[in-house]
């Protein structure tokens, strides 16, 4: 008689009681699903330099944007308050002629009253709300000498300019209470974007920013060769013309005396401009080694367009406050035709600008942190240089 085995499963045995094997699989996920779960989220990776030093650089071309706006807010603002101001003088010298008219139609209702006349119609006059309205009603105007009739007129020539003049000043003060609402958003604007900058460095270990700084060497000595490149192109495009220029000079005849007068012309023009360029660049030379401080004109600090407005000021050449207003002033030249004293303008938002003094070299007030230098055009590459422009 055969023997017969009863079938048992294999597995592994808890408390007494066999479990299959496919039930030890799923103890064992279970088991690692709930370490996954206890187990701390992981960090997200730490950005490399390069990305940290194009963070950086973002956040201060922003807090540079910022800045600018905040200039024109400023700007706007003092422009408001100073029209407030002036209304509110128009006003008190307007209410004071007012106060004047009506004490001298008190002096005719008064008289009426002594005399009997009816003394109730002047007195109601200085009370309503419209005049004009009460003289037609009333037909007082009748009953008034020409000089009690003069002194109507002024009152309510007066009431009329003075209720417009005050309708118009608290107009300016709610148009004065929106702009430094809006001063007040950029200056947040700026602060938040430069801490964000400042939070991003503080993190870096001293390797790190041994890093960061070799980096920032390699562009600079790429923005110097640019520059040594640009100031050879233009001295070879210089002695060119001045060879054309010899050439025209020794031809006969009417063209070589036309010739002659345009080159003159155009030497007067330069002349005249190079001489106020050296007198805007002998100011931003002295100016070297300021900070710069956002939303500072001078004369211990300055922001980038508070920079070459001062300087040009220094010329006798008025510039307007922000980098947006002062790229429209004056000529737009090409970059292969940039002179000394020219503007540089940089970014597509226009949000910075040095002032050009050769050599592919410019004197500008750079970022939050460092102070106004002498650095090559191409600091950030070309890509980045939006416009050139000769302010005189």
């Amino acid at each position: 008689m055969a023997s017969h085995r009863k079938w048992s499963p294999t597995g592994t045995r808890i408390a007494g009681i066999r479990t299959p094997a496919l039930a030890t699989a799923a103890l064992t996920s279970v088991a690692l699903l709930s370490q996954t779960a206890n187990a701390a989220p992981s960090a997200d990776p730490k950005p490399s330099i390069e990305e940290v030093e194009k963070k950086v650089d973002d956040l201060y071309h922003q807090a540079e944007a910022a800045t600018e706006k905040y200039n024109a807010t400023r700007e706007k603002t003092a422009q408001q308050r100073k029209r407030v101001d002036s209304l509110l003088d128009d006003v008190a010298q307007r209410t004071e002629k007012l106060n004047t008219a009506r004490e001298e139609l008190g002096s005719f209702a008064a008289a009426q009253y002594r005399t009997g006349a009816s003394a109730p119609d002047t007195a109601t006059l200085l009370l309503a709300d419209n005049p004009q309205d009460y003289f037609d009603q009333t037909q007082l105007m009748d009953r008034l000498t020409s000089r009690q009739k003069v002194a109507v007129d002024d009152y309510i020539t007066e009431q009329a300019a003075t209720t417009k003049k005050r309708a118009e000043a608290s107009q300016s003060l709610q148009t004065l209470t929106t702009t430094q609402s809006a001063l007040k958003t950029s200056k947040a604007d700026v602060q938040r974007k430069l801490a964000a900058a400042r939070d991003l460095l503080s993190k870096l270990t001293a390797e790190e920013k041994a890093r960061l700084a070799a980096i920032e060497k390699k562009k600079q000595e790429a923005a110097d060769r640019k520059a040594a490149e640009l100031a050879q192109q233009q001295a070879a495009a210089e002695k060119k013309a001045q060879e054309a220029a010899a050439q025209q000079q020794t031809g006969s005849g009417t063209s070589g005396t036309t010739g002659s007068a345009g080159t003159s012309g155009s030497s007067a023009t330069d002349s005249s401009y190079t001489a106020k360029a050296d007198k805007a660049l002998a100011f931003a030379r002295t100016q070297i080694g300021k900070p710069y401080v956002w939303g500072a004109t001078g004369p211990g600090s300055y922001d980038c367009s508070g920079l070459t407005q001062a300087s040009w000021k220094a010329a006798g050449v008025d510039l307007p406050r922000t980098t947006w207003d002062q790229v429209n002033v004056g000529t737009t030249v090409p970059l292969s035709d940039i002179k000394p004293g020219d503007l540089v303008f940089f970014y597509d938002d226009i949000s910075h600008v040095g002032l050009y003094v050769g050599n592919g070299m410019m004197i500008h007030a750079p970022k939050p942190g460092a102070y106004v230098r002498e650095e090559s055009i191409f600091y950030g590459g070309e890509s980045i240089i939006h416009s050139v422009v000769r302010p005189a």
